[in-house]
């Protein structure tokens, strides 16, 4: 089975977690150290910036 490409870069996604302040758990454990709700909240916040971005680009 083929791995599927990360959409978001490695960059923006430590960006995210330095952000919603869950940084020092991916440094130690690794992305699979964080929880569910880290992840979840990684996904909102990132749509919510792709968003921002595309209404900015309309305007």
């Amino acid at each position: 089975m083929s791995r599927r490409r990360g959409i978001m870069s490695h960059r923006f996604k430590e960006e995210l977690a330095k952000e919603l302040g869950f940084y020092d758990t991916v440094q130690n454990d690794g992305w699979g150290g964080i929880t569910a709700r880290d992840a979840g909240n990684m996904v909102k916040r990132a749509v919510q910036i792709a968003e921002e971005n595309m209404n900015r680009n309309k305007a």
